[in-house]
């Protein structure tokens, strides 16, 4: 059964999320829907991050099994013509080894977050950045943002109904710079907490304007307390630019360890825990 990467890009407005659920469309169902189009096979698709209701994606990967062995450029093909007229595409298909995972094979995500700084109301960008009237110091934000870069406990910036065992994650950069009217945030982890990334931005909001420095910021993250993070910021700005994998031969020793433990008899295998914000996480936001 052949296995298929699929690099994707959405506009979140219309979907309660990546994930499929019973109140409303979903990323995964209208793919898994164009899937059952053309093959009519019916599939469950896996992603790299569960995003939030009105989160974007530039880059977000899945992977797909069909039972028949179709070339990828046919897959690209047809799904892209059975996903219209949702606003989803994909961008590349291909043929990967058996222990691909979109998930569990990611070494890295990548987030951006995009603030209009204006008076003006938005127009074009209304449902695709966050509208910011009040000036930000976008020097300022990125010198705060370091607080964040490292290993620590983001307790202060996870949703109360975040579902991550520990929170703990490693936040190995986080950049904010001034282009034109707009401010670019763009962090990169393995993986993210429900609601990080846009908890994170909503506080360097407050830098920003003035309002906050990077001690306060630092002393919210000591508080490991929800109450102590700023006003999140919405989903509008925030989009899943980029997952990066982990060589091929890893991944095959990888399940070649999972099977293993099951012939063992180990009962369930263990997977190193690969969820990014299942919210943003999946989504980071």
């Amino acid at each position: 059964m052949p296995r298929y990467k699929l690099t994707v890009d959405y506009d979140g407005r219309p979907f309660v999320g990546w994930q499929r659920q019973d109140n409303g469309p979903s990323v995964q169902g209208v793919i898994e829907r164009a899937v059952k189009a053309f093959s009519g096979e019916t599939v469950t698709i896996g992603g790299a991050g569960r995003t939030d209701s009105g989160v974007h994606a530039t880059g977000q990967v899945a992977h797909l099994d069909l039972e028949k062995d179709w070339p990828a450029a046919t897959v690209l093909g047809a799904l892209n013509f059975h996903c219209l007229p949702d606003p989803v595409a994909i961008l590349a298909c291909e043929k990967m080894h058996e222990g691909f995972d979109a998930r569990f094979s990611a070494i890295r995500r990548h987030y951006r977050y995009r603030i209009v700084n204006r008076l003006a109301p938005l127009t074009h960008d209304l449902g695709l950045a966050w509208h910011v009237k009040k000036p930000l110091d976008a020097a300022a934000m990125h010198e705060a943002a370091q607080v964040f870069v490292g290993h620590h406990d983001f307790t202060t910036f996870r949703h109360s109904r975040c579902q991550a065992k520990s929170p703990w994650k490693t936040l190995e950069a986080f950049s904010v710079r001034r282009e034109g009217e707009s401010i670019i945030a763009e962090c990169s982890s393995r993986s993210f907490l429900h609601n990080q990334v846009r908890s994170m931005v909503g506080t360097l909001r407050l830098v920003g304007e003035g309002r906050w420095g990077p001690g306060d910021v630092a002393k919210a993250l000591a508080a490991c307390n929800r109450e102590a993070c700023g006003p999140v910021a919405p989903p509008d700005g925030l989009y899943l630019t980029q997952v990066d994998y982990r060589p091929a031969e890893e991944d095959a020793a990888s399940l070649a360890a999972y099977r293993a433990g099951l012939a063992a008899g180990a009962g369930e295998a263990v997977v190193e825990d690969g969820d990014e914000a299942v919210g943003d996480v999946v989504s980071g936001g």
